[in-house]
């Protein structure tokens, strides 16, 4: 196929248009904002895990200092009761022993519970202040995640422009080209991803090999505006300057 020298060249603006759309397209799948973003949710799944496990251990001291509150409290109530007993009055010799025994039995009871509830308590306080931490590297790990969720929004918004706009100069291009050019592009792009390049001295500018001395001569002797192709390729080589 015989094709204008000048409409030749155009193909070289049309391949970098396409190369750019490539480009833009191997961003978008792999988006470094991609990556954090899902650094970041296992981040912040790890910062949920520690939180539910610092709230966990903190319900779980909740429950045991009202239990042993409970039991002071009960045991308190049975010294109390044992104490208006002794001093009504009422009571026979052997029950007031039996009553000053129980009674010894109960205040070294209440002091240990006491004890052990003061050392739960103070526990608690310890868990607390880990549940405030874990809670508080929750709240960074779900910033740092919205951040991240913006900037990729921001660079993906980018390459939507840029994709837009090399969309709109490649519509434009094509229609420079007789549609039996554009179509052998077209077949050699979605073949090889690049449809023309430049020759190079001896080398093709689509895949880069340098091309035997009998192609370059075979080449040389074709008239300029005789489509010619890449042997190893198979890309549209234009061979005038620019």
């Amino acid at each position: 196929m015989d094709v204008d020298v000048k409409v030749q060249q155009k193909l070289l603006d049309l391949a970098d248009v396409d190369a750019e759309l490539l480009r833009i397209r191997h961003r978008r799948i792999n988006l470094p904002e991609d990556k954090e973003i899902e650094r970041l949710k296992k981040e912040r799944q790890a910062r949920k895990d520690d939180a539910v496990a610092a709230e966990i251990a903190l319900d779980d001291l909740d429950r045991d200092i009202k239990r042993l509150e409970r039991e002071v409290d009960q045991v308190r109530q049975r010294e109390q009761r044992d104490n208006a007993l002794m001093q009504s009055g009422s009571v026979a010799a052997k029950q007031l022993s039996e009553l000053q025994h129980e009674l010894g039995t109960l205040g070294r009871r209440r002091s240990l519970l006491e004890d052990e509830l003061l050392d739960i308590m103070e526990q608690r306080e310890a868990a607390e202040e880990n549940y405030k931490h874990a809670g508080a590297r929750l709240s960074h790990a779900e910033e740092e995640l919205d951040a991240a969720g913006s900037k990729r929004g921001d660079a993906t918004a980018d390459l939507d422009v840029a994709e837009k706009r090399c969309d709109t100069d490649r519509e434009k291009l094509a229609q420079l080209f007789p549609e039996e050019l554009l179509s052998l592009y077209e077949n050699e792009r979605r073949s090889h991803s690049v449809g023309a390049g430049r020759l190079q001295g001896s080398r093709c500018g689509a895949c880069r090999i340098e091309l035997d001395r009998g192609e370059l001569e075979r080449i040389k002797a074709t008239p300029p505006e005789r489509v010619v192709q890449c042997p190893e390729c198979g890309a549209i080589l234009v061979r005038a300057g620019r």
